[in-house]
This record gives structure tokens, C-alpha cells and sequence, in this order.
């Protein structure tokens, strides 16, 4: 089996296009192949050869290095300085000089060499493309198609190259079918035994900003900004906004007329999870209070050295602040960097103020469910109202 250069040429074009690789790449990495494929035919296996190839005609050249000595003790790598004139006028001993040779066609075995030769280093050159092209794609949203489902794995096509979604990177709860058409923030690529490796997310808290910065033309001219992200995706985000231009609501200007702006985002990661906005303050008093929303806050004491904090809320808001299976407040912890402790705010009241329960009861808002009483408060209570009947 002889190999057709014109053909081999043609091929070269073609493989440019279809790849979508310089045509350059492709012809150098041919030549390569043609260089260790002339070795095995027609040189040795440690000569330094270079091979040349037109791809308007098909003519294929192959340069032979040697070294130009004064006697030539190994014809394949060293040339006498009287043939090495006749190639160069002003070469020198101890110089290299290449030599011309034209090359016809190669056996079968080296045809078979330099195909394999071909194959695997285009492979090698479409990976390195993808990879230069995707490393700039690090850190943004792109579109996704469901390629297939591996047990915890989701496998997206991203057009040039494949993603992997880990279980971790999933939403909770979101369901993947080949061919369904996703938005994926792109975390990292990595070099694989197999070539590049995509690794995408929808999980992460990153994703969600930039669904936002999608929604919020004000976020690019710096009029608002998110300052903090706390995500479980699936179940609940916690987002603080804040803004940079006097008299614009952050809140609302997340939010959008009629919820339209939220609305986007909730559409693209799942109706189930919930999206908190609230605004962000330099305060840390202020800002726990914030972040602990919708719960009323009564009091927030400090204690900055442990990063830690004791909120104190009305007993009926303990449930609220907490969160179901305690959601809310650790969104808020990881939100706002500090470790909240909740506690109703009539928690370690002084035991003077038990002894006075018609008082406590009478200064309790109007509507709160009051507190059970003991058997014994309850008699008394009870012969009260009896005498002041009676009276």
C-alpha cells in the first residue's frame, strides 16, 4: 500500500474544515508523521529529518541533517566538508547542513505508521484547541445539551467537547434526559487521560449570579451589585444586594416590576427553590437582621472575636428564624460569616418576672396566644375572678 500524497493533501484540507482546526496545525502534524515514516523506510530511527509538503501539488521533500566533519566515520549522520560545499559554498566543520531529497512514496508498513501517526497527533492538536478555546470560557454560562445520564454523572455536550455535572454541582431534585437543553456555569477544565475534561455546574452560587447579571442591566453599569451569595440549590437561595447610586432600590431592582426579574432566574433553576433578596449593610447588626428575613428580630448581641452571634426573636418567629430543618438560619450563618444562635427573646428572663404572670400576660401584644400556666397559677387566677365577682 503506497501512499497517494495528492490524495493525502486533499485529505489534509478536508480534516482542517471538518475539525475546525488551522490548516497549518493539520499540515504540520503531517509532516511529522511523513518525517518518522521516511526514517523507517529510508533513514535511521535517530536521524534528524525534516519533511516538507505542498498542498496545491502533493510533493512531499524530505531534509536530511548531518554534520560536517573531516572524515566521515557514519555516512547516515555526517558528511564530508567537500559535499557539504557543494550544498553550501561557506559550510564548515562542525556546522549542519541539510540534505535534499525528493520523496516518491513510502512502503506499506511506513503508510501504515504514519496514518496511526496522523490520527492520534490530530486528536492531541483538536484537544489542545478545545482546551485554549474553553479556558476562556472558565467562569461564565454557557449552553448545554444532555448528552446522557451516568448513575450520579450527568454528561452535557457543550459543541466542541464534552461536560461532566457531578451529583455535587447538580440542583437537588432536577431531573436530566438525553437531549435536554440546559444553561451551565462552566467551573473548570481540567486535562484528561481522554482528553479535556468540562467540569459544569448548576449548583453552585455563581450560577445564580450570573442568571441575574443576565436579568439585571444594572448590575453592568455598577448601579447595584450582589455582595453575598448562600445557596442550597433546589431548596432556597439568600442573596444581598446593595446599591451604589443614591435613591435606587436595590431589592426592588432585583426583584423587577411585577417579580419579573426573580421570576427568570426561579425559571431557570427550578419553581422549588426559593429566592430571599435582601439588602446588605456594613453594619453586622443590621446585616444579620437582614439576612435572617422574614423573621422579626428583637435583639443581636456579639461577639466578633468567635464570629459568633445571639439573636434573640418574638417566641412565635423561633419557628420562622429557624427554618425548616434549620434552613433559614444557616443560610443567613453562611451569608453573613458569622455563626447565629437563635433564642426567644423571653429566654433567661430573671425568675422575679415569673412570679408575676397576670403582668407578663398584660403586657403581651394583643392576639399572642398566652403561655400554658401552672396548675397552681391557674387556681389562684381562678379564685381571684371568683372574689372579684362576688365583690
Amino acid at each position: 500500500m503506497d501512499m497517494d500524497f495528492k490524495q493525502l493533501a486533499l485529505a489534509i484540507k478536508t480534516i482542517a474544515e471538518e475539525k475546525n482546526l488551522p490548516e497549518e496545525a493539520v499540515q504540520e502534524v503531517v509532516e511529522q508523521a511523513l518525517a518518522a515514516a521516511y526514517r523507517r523506510d529510508y533513514g535511521d530511527r535517530e536521524q534528524e529529518i525534516r519533511v516538507s509538503m505542498n498542498l496545491n501539488t502533493g510533493e512531499v521533500d524530505a531534509y536530511v541533517s548531518k554534520e560536517v566533519v573531516e572524515k566521515v566515520g557514519d555516512p547516515a549522520y555526517e558528511i564530508s566538508l567537500g559535499d557539504a560545499q557543494v550544498i553550501r559554498k561557506n559550510a564548515k566543520i562542525g556546522e549542519t547542513v541539510e540534505i535534499h531529497e525528493k520523496v516518491e512514496s513510502f512502503g506499506r508498513v511506513a503508510a501504515q505508521t504514519a496514518k496511526q501517526v496522523i490520527l492520534q497527533r490530530l486528536r492531541e492538536a483538536e484537544r489542545e484547541i478545545v482546551m485554549a478555546e474553553y479556558e476562556d470560557k472558565i467562569g461564565t454560562v454557557i449552553n448545554a445539551t444532555v448528552a446522557r445520564v451516568e448513575g450520579n454523572i450527568c454528561r452535557v455536550d457543550l459543541g466542541k467537547a464534552q461536560g461532566i455535572m457531578p451529583r455535587s454541582e447538580q440542583i437537588q431534585g432536577e431531573r436530566y434526559y438525553p437531549g435536554q437543553r440546559l444553561k451551565v456555569y462552566l467551573k473548570d477544565v481540567e486535562r484528561g487521560f481522554r482528553g479535556p475534561q468540562l467540569v459544569v455546574s448548576r449548583g453552585n452560587t455563581e450560577f445564580i449570579e450570573w442568571l441575574f447579571r443576565a436579568e439585571v442591566p444594572e448590575m453592568e453599569s455598577g448601579a447595584v451589585e450582589i455582595k453575598g451569595i448562600a445557596r442550597e440549590a433546589g431548596v432556597r437561595s439568600k442573596i444581598a444586594v446593595a446599591s451604589n447610586v443614591p435613591g435606587v432600590d436595590p431589592v426592588g431592582t432585583f426583584v423587577g416590576g411585577h417579580g419579573t426579574r426573580v421570576n427568570a432566574v426561579m425559571s431557570e433553576v427550578g419553581e422549588q427553590e426559593k429566592i430571599d433578596i435582601i439588602v446588605f449593610a456594613e453594619d453586622t447588626v443590621e446585616y444579620i437582621t437582614n439576612a435572617l428575613s422574614p423573621t422579626k428580630v428583637s435583639k443581636v448581641t456579639l461577639d466578633e472575636a468567635n464570629h459568633r452571634a445571639r439573636v434573640s426573636v418574638p417566641e412565635d418567629n423561633l419557628s420562622i428564624a429557624i427554618g425548616k430543618s434549620g434552613q433559614n438560619v444557616r443560610l443567613a450563618s453562611k451569608l453573613t460569616g458569622y455563626e447565629l444562635d437563635i433564642e426567644a427573646e423571653n429566654e433567661g428572663a430573671p425568675a422575679a418576672e415569673e412570679a408575676k404572670p397576670a403582668e407578663v400576660a398584660a403586657d403581651k401584644p394583643k392576639g399572642e396566644k398566652p403561655k400554658l400556666k401552672k396548675k397552681s397559677e391557674l387556681e389562684n387566677s381562678l379564685l381571684e375572678a371568683i372574689e372579684e365577682h362576688g365583690e
